[in-house]
């Protein structure tokens, strides 16, 4: 045993998965990677084409080319839609409860009672026959997320210099209480006012009604967030696992905010070349034990469609990446990946369902097809043999096709 890392490159998909025409027909076309390239074709992602970025997307380009040393596969989405939380949880070995898509609207009613139930001061905001939001305490807002698949998830948005994050964390426990969307995100920064919240207040057609988060400056300064999810049980998921164990968990990005762990390894956060210096910092320490993070830059690029970003973005993790395999010794593994598409191409700003890479290196191993996972929860499963662990509730380890060559 040694070190099992995963890097998730969020929203980097290979191509839209066959049940797209049927479920997501405005996925249908999508290609994150194959798309980016094609716009940026000057883009220097050196190490991903040697893992096998290409052999992942199926074709080549001008400049860059299948590589004959890759330890290559894709993994299918096993979760239903094209969702980050949902997506991690699936990476970690669990099978999430299908959750309620619907928009705030259908159910602010029941949330208002509650809240007001639990003892806070609630109001709503927009107009009578429009959808609204509310307001809490004067300094927190509760309404639909306007950045990712609508009716899939809740924002609960505060300013921390108003009310404290642990004062914030329990606001979204209590709306948690009673909604089975999938996600409750409840998020808040300092340096805001409920002002700068109602300032981003926006409304979508189909009745959504939310802050844009990014517009209301809630990222900019001692951003805190907790995701909290439906109906989730980390005792079937390889970090707990693993906790179990004794082995050691570390957790880096977005992977800290959504993934369940009682590891004390966290590095929270958002800005990539901080988040691969923690990245780091983690194996140069660690002589045995599983890390994963979660890249998110490249995700708000593909919601700002903002093509050359997303490739600058691809363009730093790159070069982090070829950092990280200097650093690796025989027998540990790292798996590139992705959670989902977010292709800033295809007309809209959502989430894409695509396939994703799977891209591993291993010292002194080279040219293994894992083949097309069916979930990527396989690469928990992966994890879990690898360690010597039981096995999360789902997926079916590769671990036998990359030891069989070795």
């Amino acid at each position: 045993m040694g070190r099992f890392i995963v890097i998730v490159l969020d929203s980097f998909g290979v191509g839209y998965m066959a049940d797209a025409a049927e479920v997501r027909p405005r996925d249908v076309g999508a290609n994150t990677a194959l798309h980016i390239i094609e716009k940026k074709p000057e883009i220097q992602i050196p190490t991903m084409e040697k893992l096998g970025l290409m052999n992942a997307i199926g074709q080549e380009t001008e400049a860059l080319h299948f590589s004959k040393e890759a330890i290559i596969g894709t993994a299918n989405l096993a979760h239903h839609g094209a969702d980050s939380f949902l997506g991690h949880q699936e990476i970690m070995g669990t099978t999430p409860k299908i959750p309620l898509i619907e928009p705030f609207q259908a159910v602010i009613d029941t949330v208002e009672q509650h809240l007001i139930e639990a003892d806070y001061q609630v109001r709503r905001v927009g107009e009578a026959g429009e959808p609204q939001i509310l307001v809490v305490n004067e300094c927190a807002t509760v309404g639909d997320n306007l950045e990712t698949d609508l009716g899939q998830v809740y924002n609960v948005s505060a300013c921390l210099d108003l009310m404290p994050f642990d004062e914030v964390k329990q606001l979204g426990r209590t709306v948690r209480e009673v909604v089975k969307v999938s996600r409750v995100i409840t998020f808040g920064g300092r340096q805001i006012t409920l002002d700068n919240l109602l300032g981003a207040r926006k409304i979508k057609p189909g009745g959504f009604a939310g802050v844009d988060a990014p517009e209301s400056g809630v990222y900019l300064h001692d951003y805190h967030v907790i995701h909290l999810g439906y109906g989730i049980d980390p005792e079937v998921q390889v970090p707990t696992i693993l906790d179990h164990a004794g082995i050691t968990v570390s957790l880096l990005g977005k992977a800290a905010d959504i993934i369940q762990t009682s590891s004390k390894h966290l590095f929270p956060g958002v800005d990539s070349t901080e988040l691969f210096d923690d990245l780091v910092s983690e194996v140069k320490k660690i002589n045995e034990g599983f890390i994963c993070l979660n890249i998110q830059e490249t995700d708000l690029a593909g919601h700002a469609e903002d093509v050359a970003r997303y490739a600058d973005r691809l363009e730093l993790s790159d070069k982090r990446i070829a950092e990280v395999i200097s650093l690796l010794n025989t027998g540990d593994i790292l798996i590139v990946m992705a959670d989902h598409g977010n292709d800033p191409t295809i007309g809209h700003s959502n989430h894409t369902r695509e396939r994703v890479p799977l891209m591993i290196y291993s010292k002194g191993l080279a040219g293994i097809e894992v083949g097309e996972r069916e979930t990527m929860a396989d690469v928990a499963a992966t994890a879990a043999d690898y360690f010597g662990v039981k096995m999360p509730q789902h997926g079916h380890s590769f671990l036998d096709k990359i030891i069989n060559r070795s």
